[in-house]
């Protein structure tokens, strides 16, 4: 008789824990009007991204095609997994001396994992994580990018 008894218990808890889990489902599905899901990909125009979300990384430029990268590359040695290349070039300055500068900030999307690690490591701001998503392409070699546009050069007042 007491293990009648406990297994109808089991039973009545079993279904218990059932109906708690599914009290979420059951709400959302008698008040449709409650929408929860976006309508991806028609909403996008008025689709709304956080702010800490981790898109792709890029290095904004402002209105005189200038940039704050000193292509120090510690971006490059904080990366995890290899995704930025920095290839540098050497000019001459005014008073004669050498300075260093980038030829080519590339960027490896297809083995990017992220991370953000790049971005924190920055000393001066020059890159940061951008809001675009939709990266799918038929050929992997689209997914190589240059973050520095051509004919950008640094912003003064930028230290090395």
């Amino acid at each position: 008789m007491k293990s009648i008894i406990s297994y109808i218990t089991e039973i009545l808890k079993g279904v218990w824990t059932l109906l708690t889990g599914m009290k979420v489902t059951a709400k959302y599905f008698f008040t449709p009007w409650k929408h929860v899901t976006q309508q991806y990909p028609e909403n996008r125009l008025t689709l709304k991204i956080a702010d800490r979300f981790r898109g792709e990384v890029i290095m904004p430029h402002n209105e005189n095609n200038e940039h704050k990268c000193t292509g120090c590359g510690i971006c490059e040695i904080n990366c995890p997994n290899g995704s930025i290349e920095i290839i540098t070039k050497t000019l001459m300055t005014d008073e004669g001396k050498k300075k260093r500068a980038i030829d080519q900030h590339i960027y490896h999307l297809g083995m990017c994992t992220f991370c953000n690690l790049c971005v924190k490591a920055c000393p001066t701001g020059a890159i940061v994580m951008g809001q675009k998503f939709e990266h799918a392409v038929w050929d992997r070699s689209k997914l190589t990018k240059v973050l520095n546009q051509p004919g950008s050069k640094i912003m003064e007042g930028v230290k090395d």
